[in-house]
């Protein structure tokens, strides 16, 4: 077995590369500690967050960047012949994409997070929020899929017999694209639709929809299906494709304010002007009327009864709902107790038997 000198003593020469590699890892993750120790006392200073998302999402990948530039350093003084030197390039010709890859998905996630950050969709004017983090969340996805995509193909081709295989299929690409697109088919369908709706923008993170003659909010935007979370704590799976292909509702497209009726049966001789004052008094003791809009009125004439509409306004869907139920609760108990003359009654005519 050959030696070499090797810090003053003789050694086998695997073992000597062996050290050798050995110490290299060991000087990366010091440098890589030691930078990284110097980028968070500057983070700490920064008054704003997102340097620390970008901190923290590329600290496992470049770790090892640098770990895999540190052996291709000591590589040039490695005694590798044969096997052992092809296995290291074939290692290398692997590891490298997948490390770049894995740093590019990375800073990815950390741009999404820092949108999620700034776009805070709890707030009342939330619209260009939703937009912004609704478009961040499918290209961020994309192009993800896009990376991991080109990666693994890097990957692939490094391997000296996946790339002869790949120059072979291409004579027959034109067959073996028939059958992956047919294969694939919806799964393509949906992402092409999911990048759409990036830009055309039919729905948005928190908007609330009616899918499937179910009531409920956009939780999710994935690259091929939707997350409805519906309003008992249920969710809906639905395929991208569906929000472009069939029609659906969605009561926050514009903004989030809405209209909400009530609607009561009543007796045509109820006195609505009475009842209109409490409707009004009642409308505007509640807060979650936004002001705009406040009517009662006769919709409808029945053999019977007559349809009385109640019809208000509110900030978004939510307070629109509590706001409709209270107001049926109140009217309804106002008129049991004072206006019971107002509620439905069955009329019928006697006509008194001649004398016979």
């Amino acid at each position: 077995m050959h030696h070499i000198g090797f810090l003053g003593w003789q050694l086998p020469v695997p073992l000597a590369d062996t050290i050798a590699c050995i110490i290299a890892v060991i000087a990366a993750l010091a440098v890589h500690w030691l930078v990284y120790a110097v980028l968070r006392r500057l983070v700490r200073r920064s008054s704003t967050s997102s340097d620390d998302i970008v901190l923290s999402q590329a600290w496992h990948p470049l770790r090892w960047i640098c770990v895999a530039l540190a052996l291709a350093l000591v590589r040039l003084h490695l005694h590798l012949v044969g096997e052992a030197d092809a296995a290291w390039r074939q290692g290398a010709g692997l590891l490298l994409p997948a490390m770049l890859g894995w740093l590019a998905i990375a800073m990815l996630r950390a741009m999404q997070r820092i949108v999620e950050i700034r776009t805070d969709i709890t707030v009342a004017d939330n619209l260009a929020a939703r937009r912004r983090r609704t478009r961040s969340a499918i290209l961020g996805r994309i192009a993800i899929f896009l990376v991991a995509f080109v990666t693994i193909c890097l990957m692939l081709l490094s391997i000296p017999a996946v790339r002869a295989v790949g120059v072979t299929l291409m004579a027959s690409a034109g067959l073996a694209g028939l059958a992956v697109g047919a294969a694939a088919q919806p799964a393509l369908k949906n992402l092409i639709a999911g990048i759409q709706m990036a830009f055309t923008e039919p729905i948005r993170i928190d908007d609330v929809v009616i899918v499937e003659n179910e009531w409920g909010r956009i939780e999710e935007i994935r690259l091929t299906y939707v997350v409805v979370k519906i309003w008992d704590e249920r969710r809906l799976i639905v395929p991208v494709s569906r929000f472009l292909e069939q029609p659906f509702e969605n009561w926050t497209r514009a903004n989030s304010q809405l209209l909400g009726t009530s609607f009561f049966y009543l007796d045509p001789t109820a006195d609505l002007v009475r009842l209109r004052t409490k409707f009004e008094e009642t409308v505007k003791a509640d807060p979650r009327w936004d002001g705009r809009v406040m009517t009662l009125a006769v919709t409808d004439i029945r053999e019977q009864v007559i349809e009385v509409r109640a019809l208000v306004s509110a900030a978004d869907s939510g307070r629109q709902f509590d706001l409709r139920t209270a107001i049926r609760e109140k009217l309804l108990a106002f008129i049991r107790d004072e206006m019971p003359e107002a509620l439905p009654r069955r009329r019928a005519e006697l006509v008194p038997h001649p004398a016979g």
